[in-house]
């Protein structure tokens, strides 16, 4: 007779795609090294995804070995991402981990996966999808309620459609009440210059950002 294992702190687990160590290419936190904790799977497939390496595969983790790897690291930032790292059941937990071990730990998140369990003292930084990634329709709106001022909000912009529909959602939501929110292109799409000249033309009170780890490394997975 097979016994099913009870799940314990000890034995929850998660499907990592890689850890590992590299500079913070965007956000707030820009430019600090920091480990990255990059979780399998996503239930969006949008067209300028550059982590699709991510949509399968995987290790099977527990959150105890997680941990002893970040620590071995020696670096106090930690950013867990996807894929969709939400789209995993124990992904809140290791959140709270991480936190509660004092680690400046950041959220990277489509938010189109309810946020509502996620630790207050995480930073979340949440991928509002623009219509040129095709998945616009799956933003789920009621997630902005669980952001607040140290929290981030991020629009990929791919052309000046996205960019026009982005200064709609910034008015109709009222965004830049609720935290910061950046303006970031498309990499090999839209040129960073474009974009910051209709910034600028139009005073909208966003932060322009380029992602500094495509800049030093291209599109190299794991940097």
């Amino acid at each position: 007779m097979r016994f099913k294992e009870k799940t314990t702190s000890s034995n929850k687990h998660l499907i990592i795609t890689e850890i590992f160590l590299s500079l913070q290419g965007e956000t707030r936190t820009i430019g600090f090294p920091t480990i990255f904790i990059r979780l399998t799977g996503c239930p969006l497939r949008c067209s300028w995804c550059d982590t699709s390496y991510a949509f399968s595969g995987g290790k099977k983790v527990t959150i105890e070995a997680i941990l002893k790897k970040v620590k071995d690291y020696g670096v106090k930032h930690v950013t867990v991402t996807g894929g969709e790292p939400m789209a995993q059941k124990n992904c809140s937990e290791l959140l709270t981990r991480l936190t509660s071990d004092n680690y400046i730990v950041s959220l990277e998140t489509s938010g189109s996966i309810d946020l509502a369990e996620v630790d207050s003292r995480v930073t979340k930084v949440m991928d509002i999808k623009t219509p040129s990634s095709k998945e616009s329709k799956k933003n789920l709106w009621a997630n902005l309620e669980y952001m607040n001022k140290k929290d981030q909000i991020k629009l990929v912009i791919a052309n000046r459609k996205d960019y026009g529909w982005g200064k709609q959602i910034i008015e109709e939501k009222h965004l830049t009440d609720i935290c910061e929110v950046i303006f970031s292109p498309v990499y090999g799409s839209l040129e960073g210059r474009q974009l910051a000249d209709w910034i600028v033309e139009d005073t909208l009170p966003v932060r322009f950002q380029l992602q500094l780890h495509k800049i030093l490394w291209g599109s190299e997975p794991g940097r």
